[in-house]
């Protein structure tokens, strides 16, 4: 028996549905304790509005520094403290309000260091994508087939191996007035290998 075995692609468009802050409380002091109790302070209040506009497990602090500050000649100036958090929001409307409030409670404290834009619905696009992979490979293999003076016969196997991981989007956001996120797409990509027997 004559096989002959092809990958293919496909891919699905899906819309972000929530996102992830990364976001941290950062203050500069003449000397540690005081730049770290400044920073303290933002910190309190960066996880005080959090909490109003998401779930408090979605918080989580991802690590504490604190290192010497430099001026632009290279000269000490004190101490910067850095409290860094990943703060995950279930909608993307939530999470443009919470960074609105976070500017206006925090202030200067703030520094926000990326938006990432997730999937956790996929609606579908998964399957879609599958599904098209599927077609991009019996394509391949008829044309591969004809080539060789023959035809598709029964599938012997088939192996599903994600070309990416799955909806997993780019960190894509746009920031416009009142803080809004604007979701865009993301790509879902999905890839089988199949092996069919040939019919001469």
């Amino acid at each position: 028996m004559f096989t002959v075995t092809v990958t293919g692609t496909g891919t699905s468009r899906v819309a972000p549905d929530s996102a992830v802050v990364r976001l941290a409380a950062v203050a500069r002091g003449s000397g540690v304790a005081e730049a770290y109790a400044a920073m303290t302070s933002a910190a309190a209040s960066i996880a005080e509005v959090a909490r109003r506009h998401t779930e408090e497990r979605r918080i989580a602090s991802t690590g504490i520094t604190v290192w010497p500050w430099h001026d632009g000649t290279g000269y000490q100036q004190g101490f910067e403290a850095r409290h860094s958090y990943a703060i995950g929001c279930a909608d993307l409307a939530g999470a443009g309000t919470m960074l609105a409030a976070l500017a206006a409670e925090v202030g200067d404290g703030l520094a926000i260091d990326s938006v990432g834009l997730e999937v956790t619905e996929d609606h579908g696009a998964g399957d879609k994508a599958r599904e098209a992979a599927f077609h991009d490979a019996r394509e391949r293999a008829a044309q591969l087939a004809r080539m060789a003076g023959a035809g598709l016969g029964p599938v012997q196997s088939i192996v599903e191996g994600d070309a990416g991981n799955g909806p997993s989007p780019m960190p894509r956001m746009a920031m416009a007035r009142e803080s809004t996120l604007e979701a865009g797409e993301t790509t879902v990509t999905s890839s089988v290998t199949v092996v069919w027997e040939l019919a001469y």
